[in-house]
């Protein structure tokens, strides 16, 4: 697989480690991974916004491992919010586990299911 970055000069700076396009040639193997949620397999769900972000990206690793790939095959992350005042924190940990990573990103603010839940992440990768 080959991927460019597509990040036109007439749109603004993509900041916050995501690409405005990807062109993405010769995919043999993509992994659509549905929004994962903030809450362990026995149930429980952190308190605190930045735990939950760092449990719904490990959700999200846990996908890729076990499909082989890692999270520099991600092509596509939504990360839906439950409140803006998360951004900044959500952001942080976002660039913590992609490192240079640039992925195509969407944030949006938005109900939850579970009001339990302070965020949901769905992505698609391949290779």
């Amino acid at each position: 697989m080959k991927t460019e970055t597509i990040d036109p000069d007439a749109v603004p700076t993509a900041v916050g480690g995501y690409t405005h396009g990807l062109r993405v040639s010769g995919l043999t193997d993509l992994v659509l991974i549905s929004g994962q949620v903030p809450e362990t397999p026995d149930g429980v769900i952190p308190g605190d916004f930045e735990s939950q972000c760092r449990l719904a990206w490990a959700n999200v690793v846990s996908v890729l491992e076990v499909a082989g790939l890692t999270t520099g095959d991600l092509l596509k992350v939504t990360t839906f919010l439950s409140d803006r005042r998360y951004a900044e924190t959500n952001s942080r940990v976002r660039r913590e586990v992609l490192g240079d990573h640039r992925p195509v990103l969407t944030v949006v603010i938005t109900g939850i299911y579970d009001e339990r839940w302070l965020l949901e992440i769905e992505a698609m990768a391949g290779v």
